[in-house]
């Protein structure tokens, strides 16, 4: 079902902007709920935690911050930024489902040479693959001001 007609997508420039926004926060965010642990842990052990570990951990906090935003407000931090909102495609609020969906979908997306966001430029909505699959989409807040 296409988006209603008020509804406004942003454009892959701004999205790719977000995107590249939000890997600075994560950064930050990585760095208190990953590295900082992993190297206490280090210290005081004084050995490191196997790859699988370490992968799984960073799979288990992107996940955590990314399905909590999403599902709760449809907007995570650089989201807000960017005034850009995640949606169903009728516009309703992200079910949680929905939003581990999307997040699943988004590594393979972004991982097998960025195919989801080129999807976006051949796509009739211009929505990315993980988006269409998953049934959502990325849609422009109206300014308050």
């Amino acid at each position: 079902m296409p988006a209603p007609d008020c509804t406004v997508r942003p454009g892959v420039p701004r999205r790719l902007a977000a995107m590249f926004y939000e890997a600075l926060l994560m950064f930050a965010v990585l760095a208190v709920t990953f590295v900082l642990p992993h190297v206490l842990i280090g210290a005081f052990a004084h050995r490191l935690a196997m790859a699988t570990l370490l992968w799984a951990h960073l799979f288990l906090v992107l996940l955590i911050y990314f399905i909590g935003f999403w599902s709760h407000g449809g907007q995570t931090l650089a989201m807000k930024t960017w005034r850009i909102r995640l949606v169903t495609r009728r516009g309703l609020p992200v079910r949680p489902v929905q939003a581990l969906l999307r997040y699943l979908l988004c590594w393979p997306s972004l991982g097998l040479v960025g195919v989801g966001i080129f999807w976006a430029l051949l796509d009739r909505d211009g929505q990315f693959l993980h988006d269409r699959i998953a049934g959502t989409q990325l849609v422009t807040e109206k300014s308050t001001a």
